[in-house]
């Protein structure tokens, strides 16, 4: 038995084995799918454009300069915060297509999800974009839900190019899962912050850069829902934590692989307190995360902003992901990293009712890979 206690004062024990540090062994990979949870991609789903909107709150933060557009009025010149989400997304999905030269006649299908009711956010912008449309939702993980089904389309050749969005908004977010803004409450010190960004990824069969490495998603580990009995809806990060440790540990088992393997280890949007929860968790696993380890939501805030525990929100993993890691795997720093966004799958409701809170963990592995 291993305790945590939190900020909030409570403390919350996990059933735990220890472990002694596991080690990677040698990986036959000739089947595109291995055991029931990773899928290996062996035709190289491409990253062949991405971008990243954001508001000036994000722009503020310590990866400010990566991100493709901040915007200082966030709600964009509409009359509510949610008109001016479905504008912002509109946005990262036009830049990214000037990226790409594609228009979107090129694009097979469009995959996208956010946080409001029915992901009326996605829908809406479907309805402008008239593709083929899939509307995802996973909370906070949508991002790499995306990019796992968008991988998996190419890779069969179902499709050539699929564009993969999703966002959040911290003024929509707040009033539907928490309190009106009017209301002014206090917020907990273990609480996070509702990125207020989206991010927009095109994934295709066909490489058409000038450089001699191309960036794909070479596998996917699609999660299963884990819930710890976590019923406080400020505290995100310690509910969502036990899905990253589930998804992680079948990762580094169907893969043969250990963190070190890897040049970095992003979760999405645990935050500072998540994170720590889910350095404890895997260490009591055998799996010691290290130096490579860091969180979108720790990444996209700094201390003085007073975003608590840092970032969360669909649109953070989304963002984060878009901006500042993709220029890091494109300038060489990182050659393989591993994306796990973690979501919250409870409602309004469900939280009034007073159910506890399911999570769940998608991660995919982006390379940066030799033509």
């Amino acid at each position: 038995m291993s305790g945590i206690t939190l900020l909030n004062g409570k403390n919350y024990d996990f059933v735990v084995e220890k472990k002694e540090t596991v080690k990677a062994q040698k990986l036959d990979t000739t089947s595109k799918k291995r055991e029931k949870q990773t899928l290996f991609f062996r035709n190289y789903p491409t990253i062949i454009s991405n971008s990243s909107v954001v508001a000036s709150r994000e722009g503020k933060g310590p990866i400010g300069n990566f991100f493709d557009e901040i915007i200082d009025n966030t709600k964009l010149d509409k009359k509510c915060f949610e008109k001016s989400e479905i504008r912002m997304m509109e946005h990262s999905i036009n830049i990214a297509l000037k990226k790409s030269a594609l228009t979107l006649d090129d694009i097979d299908i469009f995959l996208a999800g956010d946080l409001l009711n029915q992901i009326t956010t996605s829908s809406f912008v479907a309805r402008k974009l008239s593709l083929p449309f899939l509307g995802l939702y996973s909370a906070c993980s949508t991002f790499t839900e995306s990019l796992a089904l968008g991988a998996m389309m190419v890779d069969s050749g179902f499709c050539e190019n699929v564009l993969c969005s999703t966002s959040s908004h911290f003024a929509t977010a707040e009033r539907q899962y928490r309190f009106p803004l009017e209301f002014g409450n206090q917020r907990p010190p273990y609480a996070q912050w509702t990125v207020t960004g989206s991010g927009s990824t095109i994934l295709s069969s066909k490489f058409s850069g000038n450089s001699n490495e191309k960036i794909c998603v070479t596998s996917a580990t699609i999660g299963s829902v884990v819930d710890f009995g976590i019923k406080d809806i400020s505290n995100m990060g310690a509910a969502m934590a036990p899905s990253a440790l589930s998804t992680l540990i079948n990762l580094f088992k169907n893969t043969n692989t250990i963190p070190s393997d890897y040049d970095l280890i992003v979760t999405g949007d645990l935050g500072k307190l998540g994170s720590d929860i889910l350095r404890q968790l895997m260490s009591e696993q055998g799996y010691d995360l290290g130096q490579n380890y860091t969180d979108c939501g720790n990444l996209i805030y700094n201390v003085k902003q007073k975003c608590y525990q840092g970032g969360s929100g669909a649109g953070c993993s989304a963002a984060v992901f878009n901006s500042f890691l993709m220029q890091k795997i494109k300038s060489g720093e990182y050659k393989k990293i591993i994306l796990a966004a973690t979501g919250a799958l409870m409602s309004s409701q469900t939280s009034f009712q007073g159910e506890s809170i399911p999570s769940i963990c998608h991660a995919v592995v982006v390379e940066s890979i030799g033509n």
